[in-house]
């Protein structure tokens, strides 16, 4: 049964007042709470601060409050709560609780829904048409390809991508949909203002320019083995429907797709070669009722969008880094050894190797063998 903080659509606004928020905040923090008891608290005695402010008698006649919870909840000092707030705002986060307009109405009914969300970046794209797209860290080429094939295809069509921000398949995902002149949403395992893992440390920052970052960890928040499979729920649930590129069995992306068919979002899964372990999650996937995506637009009417936008894409994107665009200008459909590349782009080969590997995740550009590479061609 799907339990969320609030019932009938969207709740009224509470008072934005920093007591109010920070009344939430400490409740939703508790060890034990969760989302169902704190609905049943609110449902009860109406806000954060009137739980606070009910007599430990009354808290414990609730169904699942014992008497030394109640005792809890009646001497929450919230001064902690207070300055977390304030610090999350000097460092440009924005912290959401249910009764904020901004909070994502995909997230409100979700069974276990996230009593706050901690942000960076930007928040209408929780109002966006949206995909999530995740795969295995240990990608093969073709996957890495369709990855970004689909973010490009699902940006192009007006569609925000979602993923983990994780090394591998979600990293492709993310770097293609901006690459591609798109934008992006990250769900952290972590804090929004701690990098994780740090290879992906420019993938971050771009993120939180061009995209939005989110988060249910408070502030400095590292992660921890049980955050990633909590975190998981929010990528599906954030999102209208679930791409799974590679994965193999038992991989912990096949968690998502739990998440995704418990919330009813659709799940769609990319077939690949039998004899490859990174397909066997997606084969079996389809097997069992997964839609498979033999052509982009299985993906487009899985979000209700209809064809692919017409308007053609630029020829290099607007959005690239002064390096990335560079070194595309000077890319061609037929391959070039890295030699002549720095050459003709003047930039070092250690700067090249970077900007080039920035390239091919993103879907621009493609590595071959002998330090070859080939501007890659995009379906539009």
């Amino acid at each position: 049964m799907t339990t969320g903080i609030s019932t009938g659509g969207r709740p009224t606004r509470e008072s934005t007042d920093l007591a109010s928020r920070a009344a939430w905040l400490a409740l939703s923090a508790l060890p034990g709470i969760g989302s169902r008891r704190l609905a049943t608290l609110i449902s009860r005695f109406g806000n954060a601060e009137s739980v606070l402010a009910a007599p430990a008698a009354e808290i414990r006649e609730l169904d699942g409050f014992s008497d030394r919870a109640a005792r809890v909840i009646t001497r929450l000092d919230l001064r902690d709560a207070e300055q977390m707030i304030s610090a999350a705002e000097l460092a440009d986060q924005r912290l959401l609780i249910p009764a904020d307009n901004e909070f994502p109405a995909r997230l409100r009914s979700i069974p276990d829904p996230p009593p706050v969300l901690f942000t960076r970046g930007d928040l209408g794209l929780l109002d966006r048409p949206a995909v999530a797209i995740v795969g295995s860290r240990n990608h093969t080429r073709y996957g890495a390809e369709v990855a970004a094939d689909l973010a490009h295809i699902a940006v192009r069509a007006g569609a925000v991508v979602v993923s983990g921000m994780a090394l591998g398949l979600d990293a492709v995902a993310h770097l293609a949909a901006l690459v591609g002149g798109g934008t992006t949403i990250g769900v952290l395992g972590s804090a929004v203002d701690v990098v994780y893992p740090a290879a992906n440390r420019k993938l971050f920052e771009r993120v939180r320019e061009s995209g939005l970052l989110v988060s249910e960890l408070p502030p400095g928040s590292r992660p921890h083995p049980g955050s990633f499979p909590r975190r998981n729920r929010l990528i599906s649930g954030l999102a209208q429907a679930l791409v799974v590129v590679e994965a193999k069995e038992g991989s912990g992306t096949l968690i998502t797709v739990n998440c995704a068919l418990e919330q009813g979002r659709d799940v769609l899964a990319v077939p690949g070669p039998i004899t490859s372990p990174t397909s066997r999650g997606t084969n079996r996937l389809l097997r069992d009722g997964a839609i498979p995506i033999l052509d982009p637009e299985d993906l487009l009417r899985a979000l209700g969008i209809g064809e692919t936008s017409t308007t053609a894409s630029p020829e290099l994107p607007c959005n690239l880094s002064p390096e990335e665009a560079q070194v595309l200008a000077v890319l061609d459909v037929e391959a070039r050894h890295i030699d002549e590349i720095a050459l003709a782009a003047g930039i070092p080969i250690g700067t090249l190797l970077g900007v080039l590997l920035g390239l091919e995740l993103g879907g621009q550009a493609e590595q071959l063998p002998g330090s070859q590479f080939r501007r890659r061609a995009v379906r539009h």
